[in-house]
């Protein structure tokens, strides 16, 4: 069983969104192992986005993911990774798919509701900044 790491981002806490993702995740047969809720500082942002501390976005993307709580949630599932990323949709909202969570609920490439890793490797690392071995329940 892979897993993967969800974050529903300020946007989506702030708008009551994290039932509905949450449903979305359990009609699609993946398992939350681990989830809370935390606000994080823009240094523990910049730290979870340092692989991109060179892009133009960098800084906007630290003071949106410190902004405001977020859900931050370890997965699971038969080949978890993409089956997560085809459900959040295009990172560009526009370009997402009918019937994903950006689609839906976007507003913004940025404020696009959800987080999801995109590789076994990024995911462990992506996993591990959030929660201890004794958090996770699977």
């Amino acid at each position: 069983m892979e897993r993967t790491l969800s974050i529903i981002k300020p946007d989506g806490t702030s708008r009551g969104l994290i039932g509905e993702v949450i449903k979305r995740l359990e009609e699609n047969n993946i398992k939350i192992i681990a989830a809370k809720m935390i606000h994080m500082t823009k240094k523990q942002a910049q730290g979870f986005y340092a692989v991109h501390k060179e892009r133009p976005f960098f800084d906007s993307l630290t003071d949106f993911m410190s902004s405001g709580p977020v859900v931050v949630m370890a997965l699971t599932g038969e080949n978890v990774i993409p089956r997560y990323r085809e459900l959040m949709g295009a990172t560009d909202y526009r370009k997402a798919a009918e019937g994903t969570i950006r689609k839906d609920f976007a507003t913004d490439i940025e404020k696009n509701i959800v987080h999801g890793s995109d590789a076994p490797e990024t995911a462990a690392f992506e996993i591990s900044y959030f929660f201890n071995s004794f958090e996770i329940v699977a």
